[in-house]
């Protein structure tokens, strides 16, 4: 059922997980409250929230996320990033989406650069899902110099807490001052992940910002604008 609902491009898989096990989803009229629950699409009727399912066509944003905005359908944490999803911010002219969208994993509301946003719910499980190990790139500035120790640190891996990450490859370190550049490739991508691997080795991190989503690169996209783009430049 969740993986029906995600490939309407109604929400997320995960997201429709929660709308089952929280009594928003109905066949034929039935509530249904388990997950793994059948479907055929052919015969049955399924409705989320009161609304019938149905399939829409499939779109692919890419936008340059703003520091402040979060990574959520919901407003209840601060300003989505779906508000920017306006025509006057598309990038180079005038577009209005009447699709359903919802952005793919998450950036950080202190971070920002290059979201992906969708209604595919195939292509978000292929993008978050950790086995499929799809890299990401950031430009991370720090405050002082990468010492060469830290440098292995990071790349090797190491305990945060609780549970071990593992390492992110440093592709480029440049010395600007006493401020450094260093960017990275992550695949597992923990929360805060990266903020809290250079803090556990005394690092602050003073701007964190996405270049890359698998293919699919931020370019020179302005902040707050999006575009839309294609699903094999994504993957």
């Amino acid at each position: 059922m969740q993986k029906h609902i995600a490939d309407l491009g109604i929400c997320s898989r995960r997201k429709a997980e929660e709308l089952i096990l929280s009594g928003k989803v109905k066949v034929n009229g039935s509530l249904v409250t388990k997950l793994g629950a059948k479907v055929d699409p052919g015969q049955n009727k399924v409705t989320v929230q009161g609304h019938q399912a149905k399939e829409e066509n499939k779109i692919y944003i890419a936008l340059n996320k703003p520091i402040d905005y979060i990574c959520s359908a919901s407003v209840e944490l601060g300003q989505s990033v779906l508000e920017l999803l306006t025509t006057d911010n598309y990038w180079q002219g005038k577009k209005q989406i009447s699709q359903r969208v919802y952005p793919v994993g998450r950036l950080d509301k202190d971070s920002e650069g290059l979201v992906l946003l969708t209604n595919d719910g195939e292509l978000t499980n292929l993008l978050t899902h950790p086995r499929y190990e799809h890299s990401k790139e950031y430009e991370v500035v720090i405050d002082k110099h990468l010492d060469r120790d830290s440098y292995k640190v990071l790349e090797h891996g190491m305990s945060l807490g609780s549970e071990y990450v593992q390492g992110i490859t440093i592709k480029k370190v440049f010395n600007k001052g006493k401020r450094t550049l260093v960017t990275v490739i992550l695949k597992e991508g923990k929360n805060r992940q990266i903020r809290r691997m250079f803090g556990r080795l005394g690092f602050k991190i003073l701007s964190l910002k996405r270049i890359r989503i698998n293919k699919l690169k931020l370019g020179v996209l302005p902040a707050g604008k999006w575009h839309l783009v294609k699903r094999e430049n994504i993957v």
